[in-house]
């Protein structure tokens, strides 16, 4: 199988920054894949507004026109699977050959590798000479934590197809791990995700939170009676459980948007009280943002790019409280501090229970929403990635110079690779 690689005419055209030093010109930058512009891709968008010169790897690039502007354009270099059979509409279906995609790639022309990372990117091979930074959004989800949910979501619980799956998920944990080896740098996206590489990889990653538009979404001239449910519509998100709670609470509004394998459930759940709008352009949903008196969300999330965006708009937040939005939401009874409440289980009764107590609560201040949810901009992500960036390539250049290029640091632990992991260290004290 022929390996793919970028194009020949402009290998990498030297970058706008150049991390640390003349040797990291060419740049590579590898993502899962595009097919809509979400949470994942607004970290893309700003990664390649650092290195706009870089050269684009994914596994395949279905991304609608309308929504390629926000990457500059750019397209992207794809695997073989962008060719087989319904890859567009069922690219999913092709994760088991997903890392044997990524490890096509021939990146060797390049001296800086960066991976945005929720499932096999940071699978991609590099030489001992090579700086491989890889931002890390999860560990593959569908392979560890929503293994179970994943399996029955795929009504694959049972049967010799179900042990297939469990068989081919467990070569995936197998493959996530090992390759890990290969990254000199992890960057986390949140607290609750550097848990997660801790105890699945046994590293340590530096920290630097996602970034949010917290221009675009902000305040609006009013509010309106109605909470805001928007998410795509896959089954971790509990999109129809947001549904169901309001079925049961007939005098509440709900308007909910976005489109995924869960619309039907959730078409079927509503009641005269909850309207789906589908997916909206980005226009659309802000309007609805900045007029809805709360914003509902029962994911566990990794971040949760939608949660600091409603607080940006000013709006509150009821959220399932684990995961990322533990880190971004303010659940306090001191309406100075407080933009949003949690509930402590994902039910029906949990939902309706927490609509309840948020109506009681002191009344929210927009602006100490805004407020939270400013810490989260697009330039602090640009400024604390590229400072992580850097630091990994100095340790790089660093260690080569105390090797005399023998790939060894005089304590037999290879000094590359050593160097990273105590800039990643430092980094994470920092």
């Amino acid at each position: 199988m022929a390996a793919e690689r970028a194009p020949e005419t402009e290998p990498a055209r030297e970058s706008a920054h150049r991390p640390a030093g003349r040797r990291f010109s060419r740049v590579a930058v590898v993502h899962d894949w595009l097919t809509t512009y979400a949470g994942a891709e607004r970290v893309l968008e700003q990664i390649l507004g650092l290195w706009p010169q870089a050269d684009l790897f994914t596994v395949v690039d279905f991304l609608p026109d309308d929504e390629r502007r926000a990457l500059h354009g750019k397209r992207a270099v794809t695997s073989f699977i962008q060719h087989l059979p319904r890859a567009r509409s069922a690219y999913r279906a092709y994760l088991p050959l997903m890392p044997l995609a990524v490890e096509q790639f021939d990146l060797s022309v390049y001296d800086l590798v960066i991976s945005s990372s929720h499932a096999v990117a940071k699978g991609v091979i590099t030489g001992p000479d090579q700086v491989h930074v890889s931002y890390v959004h999860s560990p593959i989800r569908y392979a560890w934590d929503l293994q179970h949910e994943y399996l029955n979501g795929a009504g694959l619980a049972r049967g010799a197809k179900g042990w297939l799956a469990r068989a081919i998920l467990h070569y995936l944990r197998i493959w996530d791990q090992r390759t890990t080896h290969g990254v000199d740098l992890l960057v986390a996206n949140s607290r609750f995700i550097g848990r997660r590489i801790r105890k699945v990889y046994g590293r340590e990653a530096a920290m630097v939170y996602p970034p949010v538009d917290v221009e675009r979404f902000c305040p609006g001239p009013g509010r309106e009676d109605f909470y805001l449910c928007a998410s795509r519509m896959v089954p971790y998100k509990r999109v129809p459980l947001v549904v169901e709670a309001f079925a049961q609470m007939p005098a509440r509004r709900l308007v909910v948007i976005g489109d995924g394998p869960d619309f039907a459930r959730a078409q079927a759940a509503a009641g005269p009280n909850v309207v789906l709008l589908g997916r909206l352009p980005a226009a659309g949903l802000l309007g609805y943002m900045q007029r809805a008196r709360g914003f509902v969300f029962a994911a566990e999330e990794d971040f949760g790019i939608a949660v600091v965006e409603a607080q940006a708009c000013g709006t509150p937040v009821i959220a399932y409280g684990r995961g990322g939005v533990l880190e971004t939401v303010i659940d306090s009874p001191d309406p100075a501090r407080a933009t949003g409440l949690f509930f402590r289980e994902r039910s029906v009764a949990a939902i309706v229970e927490a609509i309840g107590r948020f109506e009681r609560h002191a009344p929210f201040d927009p602006q100490v929403c805004r407020r939270n949810a400013l810490r989260f901009g697009a330039a602090r992500f640009r400024r604390e990635f590229l400072s992580a960036v850097e630091a990994a390539c100095r340790a790089s250049e660093e260690d080569e110079r105390d090797d005399g290029g023998d790939g060894d640091d005089g304590n037999g632990t290879g000094g590359g690779r050593a160097g990273a992991r105590r800039e990643s260290a430092a980094l994470m004290e920092a």
